[in-house]
């Protein structure tokens, strides 16, 4: 094992900037930014929040226009899309594409835009985060532009949706009704309810990210033929979440930590605009109790995720539940545990690159394989926020350092293997260099205590 301290020493600031700043100039569409030029030439949801927290640094209004580009194509139903089409790029460039999700019709009766395509599954709820940060950003050309005005009904909107129809276990949480939502596709936790989804057939679609990638480092050809499916039955049901039998139903704990920071953030959107800050604040603390309540493990110190299908919690140890150290007001006693877990074996904080997205020690860990192992730039971020937070500042200031060397290192790599530091997908990747921007200027996330 090669560990950190042997491999290069902290990028130099004016380099790292500029070539951050390069990818993020390079990957830029006119209105918005995809994660990479090669495999993934469309807006992506979660991607665009992140990216907005980078280009804060840069161009606090184009930061904005990323938002405000990706909230034009929100449904009438208040759900934000996962994937917004670039009608530009050729067919066949990505799949699922738009003749797969048929957005327009089948998601008529949800309030899919009719000029607009895109999915119809949703990503993590970073937006009003990333929203109030790029506002903070320049307080003067955000008021000119009236953009919290703008985003704050739809930011709302989105998390009435969240918290309305994707309630589905009826405990106050979020659910996830596709591996893709949570973002951590092929992660170990879903194996026991994916095996319960019957796959598409094999030839009934052809997958575009293997063009692009080894097949060792993506998701196999199982895993996507049940995504295919659960979400061929999604839409075949008008992505109607009270009439879609949901196979997949998941409360995962990170989507719900982001959702509950992201209350907060709107709470201080709503005080800037003059709207009322208090429904958001008592939702965010309903949600928080109900995270704790439904997927705290005391014994095991960390959040499992719920599968709403058996009612049982799933037992594998993932990146996600490390995610809710980010949540304000998290009991110290569980922030602490959070802590404690992550420096141990199973996520060897500084003894390894980042934060594997998956247990070191169990026997599904691939270091290589996506979301099954491999470390994470976006889920780092996520923890080095948290950390500070939670007052654990000489473990953020270690994964500050981590993550910048690695970043430059990798030429912005979508994600590492943890052991070696290997950059592993795509090169270039957008929201790696967007957080590197941020981490450079917050070297404790002096903003993560809101």
């Amino acid at each position: 094992m090669t560990t950190f301290a042997e491999t290069t020493a902290t990028a130099p600031c004016d380099s790292l900037r500029r070539s951050a700043t390069q990818v993020l100039l390079g990957n830029w569409t006119g209105a918005a930014t995809v994660p990479s030029r090669a495999l993934y030439p469309h807006q992506w949801s979660w991607d665009s929040a992140f990216i907005a927290l980078g280009l804060r640094h840069v161009s606090p209004r184009r930061a904005q226009r990323e938002l405000e580009t990706l909230l034009s194509a929100q449904w009438g139903d208040g759900r934000i899309p996962h994937i917004v089409f670039n009608p530009s790029v050729p067919d066949g460039a990505y799949f699922p594409g738009p003749d797969f999700w048929r957005s327009a019709t089948a998601g008529r009766a949800a309030g899919a835009s009719p000029f607009i395509q895109t999915s119809g599954i949703v990503q993590p709820p970073v937006h009003a985060l990333a929203a109030w940060l790029v506002h903070a950003a320049d307080p003067a050309e955000s008021r000119r532009r009236g953009f919290l005005p703008r985003v704050y009904p739809r930011l709302a909107a989105w998390h009435r949706y969240l918290g309305g129809a994707r309630d589905l276990g009826g405990g106050g949480l979020a659910s996830v009704v596709h591996p893709w939502e949570p973002g951590l596709d092929n992660s170990p936790c879903w194996d026991a309810a994916l095996a319960r989804i019957e796959p598409a057939p094999m030839g009934s679609f052809v997958r575009a990210d293997l063009r692009h990638g080894s097949a060792a480092d993506r998701p196999t050809d199982l895993d996507y033929a049940r995504y295919v499916r659960l979400a061929t039955t999604y839409r075949d049901h008008g992505y109607d979440d009270a009439r879609t039998p949901h196979a997949f139903a998941i409360e995962d704990p990170s989507f719900n930590a982001l959702l509950i920071a992201s209350e907060y953030a709107l709470a201080d959107i709503a005080e800037a605009v003059g709207a009322d800050a208090g429904p958001h604040r008592r939702r965010a603390e309903a949600a928080t109790a109900a995270l704790i309540g439904r997927l705290w493990d005391p014994v095991d110190a960390i959040f499992h995720a719920r599968d709403l299908v058996t009612g049982a919690a799933i037992a594998g140890h993932s990146v996600s539940g490390l995610i809710p150290l980010v949540v304000p007001g998290l009991p110290a006693t569980i922030g602490k545990a959070l802590a404690r877990t992550l420096h141990g074996p199973r996520f060897g904080l500084g003894r390894v690159h980042l934060v594997p997205s998956y247990d070191l020690t169990a026997p599904e860990f691939d270091g290589n394989r996506y979301w099954r192992g491999p470390s994470w730039f976006n889920t780092a971020w996520l923890v080095h926020r948290g950390l500070a937070a939670q007052g654990e500042e000489e473990a953020a200031g270690l994964l500050r350092e981590q993550f910048l060397t690695s970043a430059h290192r990798s030429e912005f790599a979508e994600y590492l293997e943890p052991y070696t530091g290997d950059a592993r997908g795509i090169l270039r990747f957008s929201w790696t260099a967007a957080l590197a921007l941020d981490l450079l200027h917050a070297p404790v996330a002096q903003d993560a205590a809101r």
